[in-house]
């Protein structure tokens, strides 16, 4: 298959002296422009006690600033037209902002009074509590929220990836406005920010509006890798959990090399094989959950014989060593011994005969078609450059790309044998008590 090379665009990045980075992506055809504040802030910079603040200070950074009150800032976004949302994953916090063009001070002006400067105030903290709180209920409700975080809970010892960003509900309940302000004001600065800029804009002036406005702000933000190492596991982790639903809901989880480890592109190969994609060269945008293929082996197994009504598997490379899940849930019927036990057969097939040259070849195609479609608009190129920023550095994608499309069928094969054994896995089963939620 001839090389495809990635469609990034030309970037100017700068450093200035309190460690902030910027990346800047002019297209001066393009009539919005999207600013996006990157904090390399996620769960995995928590402890037990305070699980959770990261999303919590996720919301807080909305609630008032020296130059904008509660309110304000959706305010004075929706005023020019534009839109606004943040989201918390493990390794990384972000918010983001897209404008028309000719508004592009507005959320300059907005990230650079909260960047260090949120009040995070006690009332608002307590009323957040309720929001965030009713937020994790809410996901409660579904068995794969609960399936997957006991997942990460069996697969983690040490690692703090072993609790979701929402956090634990006891932790939610008991976390203190001090604390939460302690969290915000170690992590949260210059140091830990990368502010990208993609879209419709003079880079010059924007690079000397950008220099005026976030210059000032002080140098902060403290270490945020993370010393502790999960040992590997030595044998098989399981769990049964029961409640709402109508039909089983299976995920089997095994240990998942991290976004820079020389693995990490034949692992991906696995995802699309088995689910039809992997995230970070998918076609659809976003980065929620991985969606569901016909062609894919997990479909074919399970789905198209009935026994299951969803099959898919996920890989989201993470800074740090993460997990590689299958999903099923069954058909009305059907019990979780067998859909575990065809689940293992698919996985088992792969490591024993290795993916055809018509998969290989479905796989790249796929993976090309979504790499082309990557830098559409100002907002998903916000996004790719900021993650990879974050993650390791924008020029990584081409390297990871590359190493993707040259993976070959003995390579997958081989992989599929390592990552797919019996006693490194963690499986969780759900077994619906009445009807109610699916999930």
């Amino acid at each position: 298959m001839r090389a495809v090379r990635v469609p990034r665009p030309r970037t100017r990045s700068f450093v200035l002296p309190n460690g902030l980075r910027v990346l800047l992506a002019p297209r001066p055809e393009s009539p919005t422009a999207s600013v996006w504040v990157w904090y390399r802030v996620g769960s995995k910079n928590e402890h037990p006690g305070i699980t959770g603040a990261s999303h919590w200070v996720e919301h807080m950074l909305f609630s008032g600033s020296p130059r904008y009150g509660k309110g304000e800032i959706d305010r004075a976004v929706v005023l020019v037209g534009g839109e606004l949302n943040a989201f918390t994953d493990t390794d990384f916090t972000a918010y983001f902002t897209t404008v028309p063009r000719e508004h592009l001070s507005v959320p300059l002006d907005i990230e650079s009074d909260r960047m260090t400067r949120a009040l995070i105030p006690d009332v608002e903290v307590e009323r957040e509590r309720t929001v965030i709180y009713s937020e994790r209920e809410g996901n409660e409700n579904y068995p794969e929220f609960r399936v997957e975080e006991e997942l990460y809970q069996l697969a983690f010892r040490t690692h703090p990836y072993r609790w979701d960003a929402l956090g634990r509900r006891s932790d939610i309940e008991r976390m203190t406005p001090d604390e939460l302000r302690a969290y915000y004001h170690r992590y949260y600065g210059t140091r830990n920010a990368t502010l990208v800029i993609a879209g419709g804009f003079d880079p010059r002036a924007t690079a000397a509006e950008v220099t005026r406005r976030f210059s000032p702000l002080p140098p902060t933000g403290d270490d945020v890798a993370v010393g502790d190492v999960e040992p590997a596991q030595r044998g098989e982790r399981r769990a049964e959990l029961a409640g709402p639903g109508t039909t089983p809901y299976l995920e089997v989880g095994w240990r998942a090399p991290a976004l820079d480890d020389p693995a990490a592109p034949a692992t991906m190969l696995l995802d699309a094989l088995l689910g039809g994609e992997t995230r970070l060269f998918a076609a659809g945008a976003g980065w929620g959950r991985a969606g569901e293929h016909p062609s894919a082996r997990l479909y074919r197994a399970l789905v198209d014989p009935g026994l299951a009504v969803r099959a898919t598997s996920e890989y989201r490379p993470r800074q740090y060593p993460g997990l590689f899940t299958i999903q099923a849930q069954a058909a009305r019927g059907v019990s979780l011994d067998r859909i575990e036990a065809a689940v293992a057969e698919v996985v088992e097939r792969l490591g024993r005969s290795g993916p055809s040259p018509t998969e290989m070849r479905d796989a790249r195609t796929k993976l090309a078609r979504g790499v082309a479609l990557a830098y559409e608009g100002a907002s998903r190129t916000g996004f790719r450059l900021g993650y990879f920023a974050v993650l390791r550095s924008p020029e990584f994608e081409d390297q990871l790309f590359r190493a993707v499309l040259g993976v070959t069928a003995a390579q997958v094969r081989s992989r599929a044998r390592e990552l797919f054994r019996d006693e490194a896995r963690t499986v969780v089963r759900y077994s619906p008590t009445a009807e109610g939620v699916d999930g």
